[in-house]
């Protein structure tokens, strides 16, 4: 079931109420538009009460001095895996059950009119999924889903919760804050005895399904993203700042063929240099006026 509750503004910058004639501008692009790539970022999902990293005053890295767990350190070290697991493992229940907003349902609606021919995210949250899009490639990966870096062998997230909590019986610890990727600020004390489960199938180490910071995704991704932008004839960038190169290097390849670039976001990017159209609003208040 689909939230049809009011936006969760709390992580969403201040902005200004969407300008007619911009959403004129960007009903002409998308009515112009017969194969549209779509490619979004945090700035889709913090309506639905998730922050993100960098939004001005109300992303992660304004708020406080935390950093992503980085690949290399969660790989090497089981005290990184530790805390990140017993972090998970405090804020899986809330993070797991936000809902897509209206900026989601109305890209899954695009979908089904054939508006839309390919989404790609940058999100891991699977609010996509939830609102019921297919045409669509997760490329950071997703936290609802785990794998095994030995092995490969692959769990639901929601399986592992069973596991932790198996081993952590009698474990509690109050969450001291919540951060983008279903992570909450727990003190090191608290994690230091918290259980994190192995591989079933081989004692491995287990990973959330997701490209961690540090990390590269995969070429077969990255081609077959290629594949689906050079069957397109336009792009619209939803809720990102496209900071990070694993997403913005489609925008450039979007611009090599001269494509038409439209951008969605509270605040600068990346691509504002050479985009069609900037667009400074929210994607949930903006997005379901384009029919």
């Amino acid at each position: 079931s689909v939230s049809r509750a009011s936006p969760n503004l709390t992580f969403v910058p201040a902005c200004l109420p969407p300008d007619p004639v911009e959403v004129e501008e960007l009903q002409h692009f998308v009515s112009n538009s017969k194969r549209l790539f779509v490619m979004t970022g945090a700035g889709i999902s913090t309506e639905s009460g998730i922050p993100d990293y960098r939004s001005e005053g109300v992303g992660l890295y304004a708020r406080t001095d935390r950093r992503p767990v980085q690949h290399a350190e969660f790989v090497r070290s089981a005290a990184a895996r530790q805390r990140y697991w017993a972090r998970n493992f405090v804020g899986w229940p809330q993070f797991s059950s936000h809902q897509p907003n209206k900026a989601h349902l109305v890209l899954r609606d695009w979908e089904k009119l054939g508006k839309l021919h390919w989404l790609v995210t940058q999100n891991v949250d699977a609010l996509h999924t939830k609102a019921g899009s297919q045409r669509m490639t997760e490329l950071h990966g997703c936290t609802h889903r785990v794998f095994c870096l030995a092995c490969g062998d692959r769990i639901l997230r929601s399986e592992l919760q069973e596991h932790f909590e198996a081993l952590n019986p009698t474990w509690k610890a109050e969450a001291l804050g919540v951060a983008p990727d279903g992570d909450v600020f727990l003190t090191d004390e608290q994690v230091r005895s918290f259980q994190v489960p192995a591989c079933q199938k081989c004692g491995g180490i287990l990973k959330p399904d997701v490209t961690f910071f540090g990390d590269t995704v995969s070429q077969e991704k990255v081609r077959f993203v290629h594949q689906r932008l050079a069957e397109s004839d336009s792009m619209l960038v939803a809720g990102s700042s496209m900071q990070v190169y694993s997403g913005y290097r489609f925008a450039l390849a979007a611009r090599e063929k001269k494509l038409p670039i439209a951008v969605l976001n509270i605040g600068p990017t990346r691509l504002d240099h050479f985009a069609s159209l900037k667009l400074n609003s929210r994607c949930g208040e903006l997005l379901p006026l384009i029919v």
